[in-house]
């Protein structure tokens, strides 16, 4: 029964991938030539999971918390860009199974195109549910997230944002404390917005690196992530060779 529902899971997830892949853009201020735009920079993530248990000795063991917060910075780590806070309250529905609701809120602000100068300060909203499974095996431990991010914030109409998330942890010694970590994450606009862009493909993330366990409440992650995009028009393409530092919190 469990092979035959991680097959479905998997073949949902390929479908997702593929439909990221080949879609065909993101919001950014940029020229009209079919260009790829280079950059490096950095992203700063802390994440907090945990029973509501902990809070609380009279709320169930199955209800979860998650906060998290990330800065991120571009132009060779010189500019800071972007901040993330998420929110999310979820269930439990086994041991591998969480559904969640939650909230992000993204204030930015990118350097004009081709200049040093900042650009207009924007702050996006996102509302979403979201399913997260995870799969142990002889091979390492995989786990699956799909969200669908509701934007709103920075024009009059909203848009719908699919994501999928695939992540693979391996052990590799250490008395289980070092692991080999890698993911890969792709966006999908399902509709046309003025300041979110055409429909279709919108970014992939993919990370490589490893990660530390310190104990059972507190892990870390450090590696590479690549950052994907199309601009709003799918006529241009950015590439953010970004550095990745973690910290997770369980409670």
């Amino acid at each position: 029964m469990i092979r035959k529902s991680f097959k479905r899971l998997l073949v949902m997830q390929i479908i997702m991938l593929q439909v990221g892949w080949y879609a065909g853009g993101v919001y950014a201020e940029a020229p009209t030539e079919n260009l790829m735009v280079e950059a490096t920079g950095a992203w700063l993530q802390a994440v907090g999971e945990g029973s509501m248990e902990s809070i609380s000795p009279s709320l169930s063991k199955k209800a979860r918390v998650w906060v998290e917060g990330q800065t991120r910075f571009n132009d060779n780590f010189n500019h800071w860009y972007q901040g993330m806070v998420r929110t999310a309250v979820g269930y439990s529905l086994s041991d591998r199974a969480t559904i969640w609701a939650g909230y992000t809120w993204l204030p930015t602000q990118n350097l004009k195109f081709g200049t040093q100068h900042n650009g207009p300060y924007v702050a996006q909203q996102d509302v979403w549910p979201a399913f997260r499974y995870v799969l142990p095996t002889d091979y390492g431990n995989f786990m699956f997230r799909t969200m669908w991010e509701t934007n709103f914030g920075l024009g009059q109409q909203v848009r719908e944002r699919p994501r999928q998330m695939i992540k693979y942890t391996l052990p590799i010694g250490f008395d289980n404390k070092l692991s080999f970590i890698t993911w890969d994450e792709v966006f999908v606009r399902v509709n046309n917005t003025d300041w979110g862009g055409r429909s279709g493909f919108d970014q992939n993330r993919g990370f490589a690196g490893f990660g530390w366990t310190f104990n059972s409440n507190v892990r870390t992650e450090l590696g590479y992530m690549n950052q994907y995009l199309d601009d709003a028009n799918h006529r241009n393409n950015y590439m953010y060779h970004l550095a990745m530092a973690s910290v997770f919190v369980n409670f």
